[in-house]
């Protein structure tokens, strides 16, 4: 009896461990590489379906998120004006749980300020898009990169020198 006993508690923390793991391994993502990119409307654009044959960028951002402060002047520098001029490819932020207004948004005004970046940051309304992508919870930076046929190719989790320099080479070998 006691054996049966040490075994289920055994398989039960066994169980618990690769759950833990499991979770921790999708950093937060429920998208994996490989999947269809969800489709969103933003200011009624059908962001995925209407940058079809393009690679897209997507950088999901937020004011308060010192990693993303920190990581956007490197999109601009070492992404965005190398490829802001290849109509083969788009680069949007979503400014997560910001609010769509008539006149400018103040948030994604002091991030611009903030970093000097020039590529277009637009509102994520209420997070709409990036609970397509991500765990209602999940922390940003994140930047997800999509082929031409709408497939995620690439995730990043905050602001990781090499993981950054991988997604640069995927964007390039996408535009090849």
């Amino acid at each position: 009896m006691k054996k049966i006993i040490l075994y289920s508690i055994t398989l039960t923390l066994l169980i618990l461990n690769i759950n833990y793991l499991s979770a921790q391994d999708n950093r937060g993502y429920i998208v994996q590489i490989g999947d269809q990119a969800p489709e969103f409307i933003i200011d009624g654009k059908n962001i995925i379906k209407e940058n079809k044959g393009k690679v897209i960028m997507l950088q999901f951002t937020a004011s308060w998120c010192s990693v993303c402060i920190k990581e956007m002047p490197h999109i601009e520098e070492e992404i965005w004006q190398i490829h802001k001029d290849n109509d083969n490819f788009i680069l949007i932020g979503l400014a997560k749980d910001t609010e769509k207004r008539p006149q400018k948004n103040k948030e994604i005004d002091f991030m611009i300020n903030k970093t000097g970046v020039t590529y277009p940051i637009i509102s994520d309304d209420k997070s709409m898009a990036f609970n397509l992508f991500a765990e209602k919870k999940a922390g940003v930076t994140r930047n997800i990169i999509i082929d031409k046929n709408g497939k995620i190719q690439f995730l990043t989790r905050l602001f990781d020198r090499e993981e950054f320099n991988q997604m640069k080479l995927k964007i390039e070998n996408l535009l090849k």
